[in-house]
């Protein structure tokens, strides 16, 4: 059997409901499970996809992770299938998100900031928050693009969380 998760992507910026897309098939009963999760507490669910004859299909899911008692606004997305034998999980894909709203209460969406020579990420907090000791909101939300909060550099596109 095979899984290609093609939504969410590595590190992509999510809400409360979550959005997992892909192919996945390759056996005659083509059950998959996923979970959410961050070390902490899981979201856990079970999807059919494939054609029952070993084909495979398209699959795309909404989970609502909103009940879910995250502490970390990194989260883990995993899609996986169960060996008949002795429930090992197989062909595992794991694809680490952003939970927003842990981020920003009321998160809704975010704005991407194409950064400019003299930029920093307190400015940009305080235009954007309204306070620049809210950068940590732009470092949580960017963990591709912003590796140490001192240092971003012209032309970095910053995702900057919205309400």
């Amino acid at each position: 059997m095979s899984i290609d998760v093609q939504q969410p992507k590595a590190y992509d910026l999510v809400g409360n409901d979550i959005l997992i897309g892909g192919t996945a098939g390759g056996a005659f009963e083509a059950g998959f499970n996923y979970r959410v999760h961050e070390g902490h507490d899981e979201v856990t669910g079970f999807f059919m996809a494939g054609d029952g004859v070993g084909g495979h299909s398209q699959f795309q899911l909404s989970v609502d992770v909103s009940g879910a008692s995250f502490t970390l606004s990194r989260l883990f997305v995993e899609v996986f299938h169960i060996s008949p034998k002795d429930g090992e999980e197989l062909d595992k894909v794991v694809v680490p998100v952003v939970l927003g709203p842990k981020i920003v209460p009321g998160y809704r969406t975010y704005l991407e900031h194409v950064v400019v020579a003299g930029e920093t990420l307190w400015a940009l907090s305080t235009r954007y928050y309204g306070a620049g000791n809210l950068h940590h909101r732009l470092v949580a939300a960017n963990p591709q693009t912003i590796t140490d909060p001192d240092v971003i550099n012209p032309g970095d596109v910053i995702r900057v969380p919205q309400e």
